[in-house]
């Protein structure tokens, strides 16, 4: 990129900006109090008190929050005293408490996800947490992977890489738009599977089309054949309402800073115990057994500050209350496709059954490439999704969040009505 390149892109996105970073120096200290009654799916009400928490750019409507949900001030000011308190000690906290801290939060992660703090550590996001699991396998000529071209790209590149560097197999699904049932999909893997079988990849939830696998039924199926099975859980995690005990899988990796909405740059590792000695860390960690979970999470350093408001983060999303938001989020992608579905030039790339997805949904135009969709609904309509082209799906992803408004929806809607017309 040359500097004339540089300087018009940065300008673009506000990089070095006086009046954008004014404007986060303003940011109030005081935050609306959370509400504690009511809170069913449509209560419009209570979710715009929900609304009023947020500091939202009105430029535009934001119904891409799969890529990072943005926290609420309540959460944010936090992070700013974390970052303050850090820098205040400096390297005194480095030495000092900065281990124990994350510790502490790393417990209270483990507790929401319902498994032993002896099974979980912090990452970065869910690309580190998976691709330490397909890397640091054992992997021999001829041992074979299952997964499916749905799968989140990076990971599928991670298995490419390993088949070049060890010589194994990939064996690729692909996962229907509309299952029939659960045991569609559980024989579609189940066919996959081969006495070669080193490790079985599943997503908790497609990030492309928002379809929920039936992830317990996969690792019962893959086990009782003797196969571990690796979970992206990247848009499950605090957007579904669950415990990753529950799944009975080997491995379970997930991005804090989406459904969490903790600042960029935190995920989450699970691995159940007697898997742990199978895995090579990325980052040599000497002095731990085998067996200790801490001995795959040496990532030299790092900002703490982003790990210390895991803790607050949960705190906000125990507030709000797991299956109230599960609810709200599955009404709001309901809103809007229930009123789109039978417009005949648009394509709903999302399962008919409302058990299968919760708020992701996508939508394609007939005849219309996705890039020129996502661009028309932001320059038209002052509506930002992103384009999904790939994998069998062709079309925009649209992810509202807790702080979305049906009016919102209501403009969404009628701007793929008109673009379908």
């Amino acid at each position: 990129m040359n500097k004339r390149t540089f300087l018009k892109t940065s300008a673009m996105l506000g990089i070095g900006s006086i009046a954008g970073l004014s404007a986060i120096g303003k940011s109030s200290d005081t935050i609306p109090e959370l509400p504690t009654d009511g809170g069913a799916p449509d209560d419009e009400q209570f979710w715009a008190n929900v609304r009023g928490g947020y500091r939202l750019k009105p430029d535009y409507i934001n119904l891409e929050n799969g890529y990072y949900c943005i926290q609420p001030q309540e959460i944010l000011m936090k992070y700013f005293k974390h970052i303050q308190e850090v820098n205040l000690q400096g390297a005194y906290y480095m030495r000092t408490v900065q281990f124990d801290n994350k510790k502490a939060v790393a417990t209270k992660l483990a507790e929401l996800a319902g498994v032993s703090a002896e099974e979980l550590i912090i990452t970065r996001n869910t690309t580190e947490s998976l691709d330490m699991v397909i890397m640091g396998l054992d992997w021999k000529p001829g041992d074979e992977a299952v997964m499916a071209e749905q799968d989140y790209g990076a990971m599928l590149d991670m298995f490419k890489q390993t088949a070049k560097r060890y010589g194994s197999v990939n064996k690729i699904i692909s996962i229907p738009m509309d299952p029939k049932n659960d045991e569609e999909i559980v024989q579609l893997y189940a066919n996959a599977i081969t006495p070669k079988t080193k490790l079985l990849m599943v997503c908790h939830m497609i990030n492309i089309t928002g379809h929920i696998l039936p992830v317990r039924k996969i690792c019962d199926m893959a086990h009782s054949k003797g196969v571990p099975v690796l979970v992206d859980g990247a848009h499950a995690f605090a957007h579904l309402n669950f415990k990753i005990s529950d799944l009975n899988c080997n491995y379970y990796g997930c991005s804090l800073h989406k459904w969490l909405s903790v600042p960029i740059g935190a995920g989450m590792l699970y691995v159940k115990k007697e898997n742990i000695s199978k895995v090579w860390p990325i980052f040599a960690e000497g002095g731990k057994k085998d067996d200790d979970i801490l001995r795959l999470n040496h990532t030299g350093t790092h900002p703490p500050a982003t790990d210390l408001t895991i803790a607050d983060a949960i705190d906000y999303y125990n507030k709000i209350g797991a299956d109230r938001k599960e609810a709200r989020l599955r009404y709001l992608q309901n809103y809007w496709v229930d009123k789109v579905r039978d417009v005949k030039k648009l394509v709903i790339n999302t399962p008919t059954d409302r058990t299968r997805s919760c708020a992701i949904g996508n939508v394609g135009v007939k005849g219309m490439k996705p890039a020129d969709m996502a661009k028309t609904l932001l320059d038209k309509y002052k509506i930002y999704t992103v384009a999904i082209d790939g994998a069998g799906v062709h079309g925009c992803r649209i992810t509202p969040n807790v702080y979305t408004t049906t009016e919102d929806l209501d403009a969404l809607v009628k701007a793929l009505k008109e673009m379908g017309a």
